[in-house]
C-alpha cells in the first residue's frame, strides 16, 4: 500500500476518527505528522487532553514505517510502550516521525544474522507552539525473516 493511501485509510479508520487524531502528513514511509485535536468529544475529565488518546496518536507509526522502510525481508513488531506526560494539553497537539538511513542501516546490521533487535523510540507530543505536553517510549522487535 502506497503512503499516501495509507494515510487516508488511518484518518478514516474509527480508532482514528473518532477521536480527533488526523495523520497530516504520510508522503513516503520515511516521514509522518500527525494531529490530536482538542474537542469536547476527547477530553478527560479535566478538560484537557485524553491521555488513551496521546498514546494511541503514535501507536502504529514506528512499527509501520519501519517495516515498510526496511522491506518485506523483516518481522517487525511493537513490543512495549509507556508514556510520560509532561504538561497538560489543552490545544490540538502533534507528535512527528522520522526514519533515516542510519536507522535503517543499524537494524539491518543488528538482524544480519537472524538476531531479534530489540529497539527503543521516543516521540514527544508538542502543541504548535512546542510546549511539550507528553514522551512516548515506545520499543520495536525486529528479526530479519529465515530464508
Amino acid at each position: 500500500m502506497k503512503a499516501p493511501t495509507l494515510r487516508r485509510f488511518l484518518n478514516a479508520w474509527p480508532p482514528f476518527f473518532f477521536t480527533g487524531i488526523r495523520v497530516v502528513k504520510l508522503d513516503d514511509y520515511r516521514h509522518a505528522l500527525v494531529r490530536l485535536k482538542l474537542a469536547w468529544y476527547n477530553r478527560n475529565y479535566v478538560r484537557t487532553q485524553f491521555g488513551g488518546n496521546l498514546f494511541s496518536m503514535t501507536d502504529p507509526f514506528w512499527m509501520i514505517m519501519v517495516l515498510k522502510s526496511l522491506g518485506n525481508d523483516y518481522i517487525v513488531w511493537d513490543q512495549a510502550g509507556e508514556i510520560r506526560f509532561v504538561a497538560p494539553g489543552r490545544e490540538d497537539v502533534y507528535a512527528e516521525f522520522h526514519v533515516d538511513d542510519a536507522l535503517l542501516d543499524e537494524i539491518r546490521a543488528a538482524t544480519a544474522g537472524g538476531e531479534k533487535y530489540l529497539r527503543w523510540f521516543d516521540t514527544d507530543i508538542r502543541t504548535a507552539s512546542g510546549e511539550l505536553v507528553a514522551t512516548v517510549h515506545k520499543q520495536l522487535y525486529v528479526r530479519r525473516k529465515k530464508r
